[in-house]
Order: structure tokens, then C-alpha cells, then sequence
């Protein structure tokens, strides 16, 4: 398979670029995460979203742990072809680690971070190992 298309990504030093996951129905954010070559590969041949994690050094096949997995529809790039946007269904309506739809659950309330987004399901019950 040819990989033009991946040549064109804008990748920083560090080969990587952001990854924006964005319910498909609603138009919501749900989360932001980097992909390298491979997991942008991966993403368009397996259609669900893999993302390279920064902190664990690896591969991270969304909802591989939780369940969660995001349902790929589009693949886009931006003007600048530095930012990955990804239309996803999102597998049990959680995007978020914290067991919340989004990750995108704070909000500037005057000088303070106010939670406005509830936990759907506690993150023990979905991480257990």
C-alpha cells in the first residue's frame, strides 16, 4: 500500500502530531491524543482510532483496557497538515479515562476550573486488572 498520503502529515520532531477525536453525531470533542506514523496506519486500516502514548512508550488501541473503542467514519487533516481531526462513534458513550463522556469536563468559571461534566461510570470499574 502506498504511503503518500502519510508523507504529506506534518509530523514534529518527535515524529508525532495531535489527534482530535470528535463525535461524529454531535460535533463534541471528546478528546485530544498524539498519533505517530504507524498509529495513524493502523487507525485507517483497522477503523478504530489508535494513538501512540507518550507516557507508557507504545501503541495505544483505544478501549483495548476499557471497552471503549472509538468506530473511525473520516479521517481528516487540516490546512497546515499538522493536526489529525478523526469523526468517531464512541463505544459506550465514555471517551475519557475518568469514566466521562469527554475529556473536556472543566470549565474557566471566573479564576477557577469547575467540573461540568458528571462521571458516567468510576474508572475502577473500568480499569480493574
Amino acid at each position: 500500500m502506498s504511503e503518500v498520503w502519510l508523507n504529506k502529515i506534518a509530523w514534529n520532531d518527535d515524529g508525532l502530531v495531535p489527534a482530535i477525536a470528535q463525535d461524529a453525531d454531535t460535533g463534541e470533542i471528546l478528546m485530544v491524543a498524539w498519533m505517530n506514523r504507524e498509529a495513524l496506519r493502523k487507525t485507517a486500516d483497522l477503523g478504530e482510532a489508535v494513538y501512540w502514548s507518550r507516557s507508557r512508550k507504545k501503541l495505544w488501541h483505544k478501549g483495548e483496557e476499557s471497552g471503549h473503542t472509538q468506530k473511525v467514519l473520516e479521517i481528516r487533516t487540516d490546512c497546515d497538515e499538522d493536526v489529525i481531526l478523526l469523526k468517531i462513534i464512541q463505544t459506550g458513550g465514555i471517551a475519557c479515562h475518568t469514566g466521562r463522556k469527554s475529556c473536556f469536563f472543566q470549565k474557566l468559571d471566573g479564576q477557577e476550573w469547575a467540573t461540568v461534566e458528571p462521571v458516567l461510570k468510576d474508572p475502577h470499574e473500568i480499569y480493574r486488572k
